[in-house]
């Protein structure tokens, strides 16, 4: 499968799966919501203090399964990650990008982006940057 065509199934379903490596070498698996960039980079916002992020953290690769047009459509996407920053002020460079994030992922502004914005520092909110390298599944069910 085509990358190109994996990402355009991810960019009409937000909800998704994410595949991180626990350091026992298996897999943790977690309902996220994932927004596809202009830029091919598949986002998804986390704390600090979660699993994933520390899974990420020491294994900079996840892979993001997304559900198609019905229950045997999907794809997967894997790849390499990128970590912002952990949310420290307002106004810093990861709490605008979670700003962006939260508008790509709900399609509106927030009711209050300042006490948003105080809430991603509370939380210790980070951006998870997936760069896709490999795609496969089902996009659509063969004819037959």
């Amino acid at each position: 499968m085509e990358l190109e065509d994996a990402l355009a199934v991810a960019r009409n379903n937000r909800e998704a799966v994410l595949t991180t490596i626990r350091s026992n070498g298996l897999p943790q698996l977690s309902n996220v919501l994932a927004a596809v960039g202009a830029d091919g980079l598949i986002r998804i916002s986390t704390t600090a203090d979660r699993a994933k992020f520390k899974n990420l953290a020491r294994r900079p690769w996840a892979a993001v399964h997304v559900n198609g047009e019905n229950f045997f459509s999907y794809v997967v996407l894997e790849g390499d990650v990128e970590l912002s920053e952990v949310a420290q002020e307002p106004d810093d460079a990861a709490v605008d990008e979670l700003v962006e994030l939260y508008r790509a992922l709900m399609g509106a502004d927030h009711d209050d982006w300042d006490d948003y914005r105080r809430a991603m520092v509370a939380d210790r909110r980070v951006v998870v940057r997936i760069h896709p390298t490999r795609a496969y599944g089902m996009a659509r069910l063969p004819r037959e």
